[in-house]
């Protein structure tokens, strides 16, 4: 008889829900004594009037009331979620959301600080603890299945819980974890991925697969020994994911995962240059040694779903009849968001995608579960480059809004958080409207500040990595790895700071940066936004949206009616 194991979900009642929200958010209703808002009476004593006739005073006060107005329209009930979406900005740390909404602000013509980034504007924050269970600062690998699962685990580990070893395939039996898409595939909900990294990439890949490595995205990728114990790929768990489920829990009958959309085709192609897709750009582009085309393997399996590779195939899908979408769209990852136009093949935005993907899946009436990572945000990260990591999370913030527009508040709950952090720092004391890629100016001077060395400085920068560099208007930020480390402090005098290839300077030369530690914002909106309010295990991302969807009981509900019945 296929079985899950109950979760231990923290239930409330309405009316210990209302008293927490109003807690937490200062509920209190407009025409109760005290609360001063734009509304207030003109009976204020004039000592007050000061304050009140504040435009700061007057915004927030407005925010307030706002927010108590859709915490009274909110609905607590489990399960009141049809939709669910998870948007995942990998390495967007709280630094990284501020530096970016100034930086669309300045785009826009404003100062930039008092900007808002789409999911900004959501009514319930609170944090999350990102630490692995064997590691202080995390990877996207244990991270995400901590979100997808509700389990933390340890570091590089997919699908696993914390008794699996890195490395070792035999450690998996017995500790595999079902995930929120998983439910939902067997509650009948249509599912979706959408990432700019590999499909097969630490983030996506907690969706869907159970790895004790998250490296072993094809076979190239794997020990012998891992290989000869039976474990598979990450690429073929994805193209093998209906029926690896339903071998897990017979009986049951899903349709597969509707829509995959990323990066990651040589993951995909055997190693052989007949299998090149039209646009590779190496002469052999995939990297399996197995043989396998995994393309073709899902074709066979989904005859009348659409295999796409470049923007052409993307924009002539047609979502109405479409009832699977394959999109790779790189060899590797797809391009940083202001790269994309070198692309000669031509590759979808992650908005774009993220529109097409939710046109696909709400076609299924039950509703859908829908998880879109900006995965290039950590990329950029890594490689000292604010300019791409702020672009791409912008993009992201356009991909929420994106969401939003084709969604309902009352039935979509829709949940924007990080993986991780990153050692990304915005530092001294820029005056108001001070380019956030510039160079420090203070207030009251037109000029860049100098530190102690007598030289001048930028308001970003990174504690660790390979440090400065200066490569003009290039957009992709990864060939800063084919030109040599430059240590120490440079003088920035002559340089502009704010072009696309600069490149920040560091304190500790690494050849990478790296991963922070600290807490990450969860940002959410819909039913059941509300339980995200607080400080918690990032675990809890995955409890919010079970609670919100009633994944596990709807899941239950459907293996109990697939068991054999049992003769009298």
């Amino acid at each position: 008889m296929p079985t899950l194991s109950s979760p231990n979900l923290c239930r409330l009642s309405r009316s210990a829900l209302s008293l927490t929200a109003l807690l937490m958010i200062g509920c209190t209703p407009l025409d109760t004594p005290g609360l001063l808002s734009p509304e207030t009476p003109s009976a204020v004593p004039e000592a007050l009037l000061t304050s009140i006739d504040n435009r700061w005073y007057t915004e927030s006060a407005a925010a307030v009331a706002e927010t108590n107005r859709q915490a009274q329209r909110l609905s607590l009930q489990a399960g009141s979620a049809k939709n669910i979406i998870l948007f995942v900005g990998d390495g967007m740390g709280v630094t990284t959301v501020t530096a970016a909404r100034i930086f669309e602000g300045q785009q826009q013509g404003m100062s930039g600080e008092e900007n808002s980034l789409s999911f900004g504007k959501f009514p319930f924050v609170g944090l999350a603890k990102t630490y692995n269970v064997d590691a202080q600062t995390a990877d996207s690998a244990g991270t995400m299945t901590a979100m997808m699962s509700g389990v933390k685990t340890n570091i590089g580990i997919v699908g696993l819980d914390q008794d699996a070893h890195r490395g070792d395939c035999q450690s998996a039996a017995g500790n595999q974890l079902f995930t929120a898409l998983e439910l939902a595939e067997i509650a009948g909900l249509s599912t979706g991925i959408v990432s700019t990294a590999r499909i097969t990439h630490a983030t996506p890949a907690a969706t869907y697969a159970k790895s004790a490595d998250r490296d072993w995205e094809n076979p190239s990728m794997m020990p012998a020994a891992a290989i000869a114990a039976g474990c598979e790929d990450i690429a073929s768990q994805l193209v093998n994911f209906e029926r690896n489920l339903e071998a897990r829990y017979p009986g049951i009958d899903v349709d597969g995962i509707e829509v995959a959309l990323g990066g990651g085709r040589r993951e995909f192609l055997p190693n052989d240059p007949a299998a090149n897709s039209r646009d590779a750009g190496s002469s052999v582009e995939g990297d399996r040694n197995d043989s396998r085309n995994l393309v073709h393997e899902w074709q066979a399996l989904y005859p009348k779903g659409d295999y796409v590779i470049d923007q052409t195939g993307f924009d002539a899908v047609d979502t109405d009849s479409s009832e699977n979408l394959f999109g790779l769209f790189n060899e590797s990852a797809m391009r940083y968001e202001t790269d994309r136009l070198n692309d000669t093949a031509g590759e979808p935005s992650l908005t774009e995608m993220t529109a097409k993907a939710i046109d696909i899946l709400d076609n299924n009436e039950q509703g859908f579960f829908l998880m879109v990572e900006a995965g290039r945000i950590d990329h950029g990260h890594h490689a000292n480059s604010a300019f791409n990591a702020l672009s791409d999370t912008v993009e992201l913030s356009r991909a929420v809004q994106a969401a939003l527009d084709a969604t309902s508040r009352e039935d979509t709950l829709v949940i924007v958080t990080a993986d991780h952090s990153h050692a990304f720092t915005m530092a001294g004391y820029p005056k108001r409207g001070n380019p956030i890629l510039g160079k420090v100016v203070n207030v009251g001077s037109n000029k860049p500040a100098l530190a102690d060395d007598g030289l001048p400085y930028t308001t970003l920068g990174y504690a660790n990595g390979r440090g400065f560099r200066d490569l003009g208007n290039e957009t992709n930020a990864d060939m800063v790895y084919y030109s040599e480390a430059v240590a120490g402090r440079q003088d920035l005098t002559a340089l502009d700071t704010e072009t696309e290839g600069f490149h920040q300077e560091v304190l500790v030369p690494l050849k990478s940066e790296t991963h922070g530690g600290e807490d990450v914002a969860v940002y959410g909106i819909g039913p059941g936004a509300h339980l995200v309010t607080g400080s918690h295990e990032q675990s809890i991302v995955f409890h919010v949206m079970n609670h919100a969807g009633n994944l596990f009981e709807k899941a239950s509900a459907a293996l109990f009616l697939t068991r054999p019945q049992r003769r009298e």
